[in-house]
């Protein structure tokens, strides 16, 4: 078997993942409004330890856009250690991990109930799993199981899952049917990319990569950063934007690659911290909607246009699989197994 051969496959096969993953949702859909609208919550805490933790920190900032209410995300870890986080108020506790086994996420649920009582739910790859069976409602992706350390496509599907649930919570009818758009969107991407994700992974003269995203977008630059560690053992970092000028952009010379995950809503100001770096001699990638963005004057040294049709609060698993590539490509440049990172295991068990 070949290095990385597990984690070639899960990257590559997400397409086809989330279509199962969204085909599953839609037969659960009915029931699952049917537990929500007898949940009787006013605040909802998402959690979940590395990966998920930076899934829930994506879905706390798109649940409280879409909602309105307050929305906090957590690590696992911290609920269970500070119990004083949890709220008092009517709260709903939406856990997210891969294997549903991790220690942290189910001492969290079960310090989450002494403190508070409320609904729990949970996100997992695995329906048979304790957090599954423990929270009161689990959400699965069993298509997105992975044999890799590295979450890829599990991540990616789960965060789906989060999507279509916000669109359950808000009865947006309309947004399960645009999000089955991403399948697509994403083999068109992935066409149209070529081999650009191997040429950056694998310029071993980048020393430095720095994944820059606001809003929604900020949970997966965290993702993003920890995936090129991960596979690659390489120096990767993450921003909200324009913090970027707030002492990080010290270290930024022609051996650092800036990667915008640009948003709508932050377009025009994401754009010029690219151009900004550019000036000081960094690489620029810029994953965006569409090129029109661009004037004549100046562009990024690499532009990916994802072409989704979709806002900045739907179109977020779009921007990782070619990170995950690129992330790939580099632990083979080094050498590396992209099965086998460095110290860690698929799950953390105390």
């Amino acid at each position: 078997m070949t290095q990385g051969s597990h984690t070639w496959q899960e990257i590559i096969s997400q397409p086809e993942t989330w279509r199962a993953t969204l085909e599953d949702f839609a037969a659960t859909q009915a029931a699952l409004d049917h537990f929500l609208a007898q949940a009787d919550f006013d605040h909802i805490l998402v959690t979940g330890c590395g990966s998920t933790h930076y899934l829930a920190q994506t879905t706390a900032v798109t649940l409280a856009h879409h909602t309105g209410i307050p929305v906090h995300a957590f690590p696992s870890s911290e609920l269970w250690l500070f119990p004083g986080m949890i709220p008092r108020a009517k709260a709903l506790l939406l856990l997210i991990s891969r294997s549903g086994m991790t220690t942290e996420t189910l001492w969290a649920l079960e310090r989450f109930r002494k403190v508070n009582g409320g609904p729990t739910l949970t996100v997992t790859c695995y329906p048979d799993s304790p957090l599954a069976r423990r929270a009161d409602w689990a959400l699965t992706a069993p298509a997105a199981q992975e044999q890799s350390v590295a979450q890829t496509r599990s991540f990616t599907s789960m965060f789906l899952l989060t999507l279509a649930l916000t669109a359950v919570l808000t009865h947006d009818e309309d947004m399960p049917k645009r999000l089955h758009r991403l399948p697509d969107a994403l083999d068109d991407l992935v066409t149209r990319s070529g081999d650009l994700p191997q040429r950056l992974g694998a310029d071993l003269s980048i020393q430095k990569i720095f994944f820059l995203g606001g809003g929604p977008l900020y949970g997966l630059a965290n993702e993003a950063m920890l995936k090129t560690k991960e596979m690659s053992l390489s120096q990767a970092e993450a921003y909200h934007p324009l913090e970027f000028r707030h002492g990080p952009m010290s270290v930024v010379d022609e051996q650092t690659l800036i990667v915008g995950f640009i948003s709508d809503s932050g377009l025009a100001e994401e754009l010029q911290v690219l151009k900004e770096m550019q000036k000081l001699g960094a690489h620029t990638l810029a994953l965006v909607e569409g090129s029109s963005v661009f004037s004549n004057s100046w562009q990024p040294h690499h532009i990916v246009e994802l072409r989704s049709g979709l806002n900045e609060w739907e179109r977020g698993p779009l921007y990782l699989p070619l990170i995950q590539r690129m992330a790939y490509h580099r632990a083979l440049a080094k050498g590396l197994d992209p099965d086998r990172p460095n110290n860690l295991t698929a799950v953390v068990e105390l």
